[in-house]
């Protein structure tokens, strides 16, 4: 990225919450304004909706049955350990 100035920062460091529209209206505009004029941070801005889309759509996989139940006995296996420490 080429771009590092002020108006940049301010737009690059509320991205994420910006595509999650957990932004005010009033910051969302300013910085819809700014990636309209700035290739750079609308070049970030794209790779980032990307990669939250495929991490959503990867989040809808679930995992083999076997794989939980051993996720889930480590989880209790820790958990017996920590009660038992204290």
């Amino acid at each position: 990225m080429t771009c590092d100035g002020p108006d940049c920062q301010d737009a690059l460091s509320k991205l994420h919450l910006f595509i999650d529209s957990e932004i005010a209206s009033a910051d969302c505009d300013q910085i819809e304004s700014h990636l309209e004029a700035c290739r750079d941070c609308m070049d970030e801005f794209t790779v980032e909706k990307l990669v939250k889309a495929l991490v959503m759509r990867s989040c809808h996989e679930t995992a083999p049955s076997v794989l939980r139940e051993r996720v889930l006995y480590s989880i209790r296996t820790v958990s017996v350990e920590i009660q038992i420490e204290e």
